[in-house]
């Protein structure tokens, strides 16, 4: 038994074929915005083969579509070859945008399990895996994406409630990790990888669409002693849930590039963990990833509108290659008043521009004067509440389709 620490990489939610805001990158036609992902993702990569790590933890969500295109496979593909090639120990785990949508089909990363990639190894059941099994003088607990369909059979599954059933899943994998833990070597440092939500955790914009629809960890679990590293996957938002000074560490290190504005705060990057038996220590290493800027514009007076917009507006230099945001609330009355054209020319040196026009309608909604508000519907109430904002026809249908999946979700 070697007392020297072992260099562990861990990130997770790389997401590299995020393709939103539409423009493509001209030398290799593909949408800049993976070429965004990809480049994160290549300085990950880079600090691996740099630090000469012991071992790459991938914690899950290689992709943002179960059905990835080959070409995102492809550059997926090209940097795990670099790690393989450069013969670093790499466990990819599978998170749930990596299973496949339909039972029986391949998940994500399938093909490095398949043909046998040296240095690749895939993580798609709870698993002990061994130094036998890494090459490494340590040992890696692996619980990747559970689903309801794969842990539990239909008959169990059968007249429980969403939240029995939740509880149930959650029994059953706290008995198996607890399992794994025990048949663990004691002399040798283990780590536990789940791609899990864990209670305690702080969500962001990206999960909070499924709270009190998927399985979570109970916080017991990451904080036993017999643990040397806990890498966590699936929250995008970075965080440590033990506290300072504790062992285990138990991260989160976020995804690897910004997915919308709900993460316009937040840093991104991925850690190093220098593990041994009995104590962990890490740092969180930030990314260089394209800016993004969320800008709220305060309108008090109608006659200086479109003066106060431009004097609250960034300079031009500052918002260079940045996503950008321009959040205006202002009565409806004033549309008139609003040149957008302005604000676009502020905005010329910029990666992208969005114009979020709030319109306070004079009105208020009175439903109880004219309808019997419970004869309408949640979708009808929520159109009347949009119309008396003064929303658009097309903002009014995006937020209807929104509502009517979250709403058949719950309802399942």
């Amino acid at each position: 038994m070697t007392n020297k620490p072992l260099r562990v990489l861990h990130f997770a939610d790389a997401h590299i074929d995020m393709a939103n805001y539409g423009r493509r990158d001209q030398e290799t036609a593909l949408p800049v915005r993976v070429m965004d992902f990809l480049n994160a993702l290549d300085q990950i990569v880079d600090a691996a083969v740099e630090e000469k790590v012991d071992l790459v933890i991938f914690a899950g969500d290689a992709y943002k579509d179960r059905n990835p295109q080959p070409t995102f496979q492809r550059e997926w593909g090209r940097r795990m070859m670099r790690l393989s090639n450069a013969g670093i120990p790499t466990l990819l785990l599978i998170g749930n945008h990596d299973i496949s949508p339909a039972a029986g089909r391949a998940h994500t990363l399938q093909e490095f399990k398949t043909l046998h990639v040296p240095h690749i190894y895939v993580a798609d059941r709870i698993q002990l895996w061994s130094p036998q099994d890494l090459g490494v003088p340590l040992q890696v607990l692996t619980v990747p994406w559970v689903s309801r369909s794969k842990l539990m059979t239909r008959e169990e599954i059968s007249g429980k409630s969403l939240d029995g059933i939740l509880t149930a899943m959650e029994d059953r994998v706290t008995k198996a990790i607890l399992k794994g833990i025990e048949e663990a070597d004691p002399e040798l440092p283990l780590i536990l990888t789940a791609h899990a939500s864990v209670s305690g955790a702080t969500y962001g914009s990206e999960r909070s669409v499924m709270l009190g629809h998927e399985l979570v960890l109970g916080g017991r679990i990451i904080t036993d002693k017999r643990l040397d590293y806990v890498a966590l996957g699936h929250i995008h938002k970075h965080q440590t849930l033990s506290p300072a000074g504790n062992q285990p560490p138990a991260v989160y290190p976020g995804s690897i590039e910004r997915i919308d504005f709900g993460e316009v705060n937040e840093k991104k990057g991925f850690v190093l963990a220098d593990v041994s038996r009995g104590h962990t220590d890490y740092a969180f290493i930030k990314l260089q990833t394209r800016p993004m800027l969320d800008i709220p514009v305060d309108t008090p007076a109608q006659e200086t509108f479109m003066a106060d917009i431009l004097e609250q507006l960034p300079e031009a230099e500052t918002v260079r290659n940045a996503i950008c945001r321009v959040r205006l609330t202002y009565p409806a009355n004033w549309e008139p008043l609003l040149d957008e054209n302005m604000i676009i020319d502020r905005f010329r040196t910029a990666f992208s521009l969005q114009i979020h026009k709030r319109r306070l309608s004079e009105r208020r909604a009175r439903l109880g004067d004219t309808l019997d508000v419970e004869s309408l519907s949640p979708i009808e109430l929520l159109e009347k509440y949009w119309l008396a904002e003064g929303l658009s026809d097309d903002e009014i249908d995006g937020l209807k389709t929104l509502a009517a999946e979250i709403l058949f979700t719950a309802e399942q």
